[in-house]
């Protein structure tokens, strides 16, 4: 094992699929000299060249559109979209083509491409560099989505999505690229857990937590919290959106009876919701409570000096905490 930053896990996963298959090719804007705006490159032009390393015009589409081509013909392109916010001009490639050809060609054809998202906030970045667009592409059928919340799983996991023959939309949380955790680069992918499945990080008895990227680490915050007060919270890091490993999730519910969901993404229509959704039809009869949503805000990501109020935080999950289990919160006008 070794101690790496999710940002160097992810750096180290990129070279190990590059070294596995030289079918695997790099694309995105400033990836190559400069080793990419966070760093997650630096160093694979120097090994690979600048035929599988590719240095991109400011143009997504393009760059998107280029990499179907390049599955066509029995590549495995990995695009890098440089901020969250920058995808929206690849959005139609991604949804109207890359999401469907395997479908519309009847098994035909196949779309092995990676597309790499420095994700959601934390970073009191400017405007457009802080979105969470996930739910558009969890909405949209022919899509894996992936978000990773620790750098063994960005390494793995990211291997994984290079070696699927379906196109994945994986999701990077910037605020955890310099977090630093034990990885293992050498799991061999045959033996490793399947890309979807979800991961207990936390056992416990009383709530379930459900989330995925930075916000696995503010639940973990809040079971030790919680801890203090007596109370046992389960944290279900997802890691996969789409699809969803709901044999994980209700285990943990039935066990529990009670859930709260948490994201950084506005609430209207998130993750979150189709999460509860989800969880009440198959769990229903176990539930002890209506289970509660922890989102960012119904509002166009703030400027770096309020995007603390927006991001969920370890007092806003304990207040769901509380209303699940019906004790006094700040809905209730009862204070603790």
């Amino acid at each position: 094992m070794t101690v790496m930053t999710m940002a160097k896990a992810l750096n180290d996963g990129l070279r190990t699929a590059m070294r596995d298959d030289d079918r695997v090719l790099l694309m995105g804007e400033d990836i190559g000299r400069l080793g990419g705006v966070f760093r997650i490159t630096d160093g694979l032009l120097d090994e690979f060249g600048a035929a599988r390393v590719i240095d991109t015009p400011l143009a997504e589409s393009g760059i998107m559109g280029t990499a179907v081509g390049l599955a066509y013909r029995g590549y495995r392109p990995v695009v890098e979209i440089q901020f969250d916010g920058f995808v929206y001009p690849a959005f139609d490639q991604i949804v109207c083509q890359v999401a469907k050809l395997h479908y519309r060609s009847r098994g035909n054809v196949r779309m092995p491409l990676t597309i790499r998202i420095p994700w959601a906030g934390g970073i009191g970045a400017a405007e457009h560099h802080s979105e969470s667009p996930e739910a558009y592409f969890v909405h949209t059928s022919g899509l894996r989505v992936v978000a990773v919340s620790n750098p063994q799983d960005a390494s793995l996991c990211l291997r994984q999505a290079i070696a699927c023959d379906d196109p994945v939309v994986f999701f990077e949380p910037k605020r955890l690229y310099h977090a630093k955790g034990e990885v293992d680069p050498t799991i061999d992918l045959a033996d490793a857990p399947p890309m979807g499945l979800a991961r207990v990080a936390r056992e416990g008895t009383d709530v379930t937590i459900l989330t995925y990227g930075a916000q696995v680490v503010t639940a973990l915050d809040a079971a030790t919290a919680a801890e203090d007060e007596g109370i046992s919270l389960e944290v279900i890091d997802l890691r996969s959106l789409s699809p969803v490993d709901y044999r994980t999730v209700t285990a943990s519910v039935r066990k529990t009876g009670r859930v709260v969901v948490t994201h950084e993404a506005a609430r209207e229509a998130g993750v979150g919701a189709e999460l509860i959704a989800s969880v009440t039809e198959r769990c229903f009869n176990y539930l002890e409570a209506a289970p509660v949503r922890v989102t960012g805000h119904d509002i166009p990501y703030p400027p770096a000096k309020l995007e603390r109020y927006h991001l969920p935080d370890l007092d806003r999950i304990m207040d769901a905490v509380d209303r699940v289990l019906d004790r006094p919160n700040s809905l209730s006008g009862v204070s603790a």
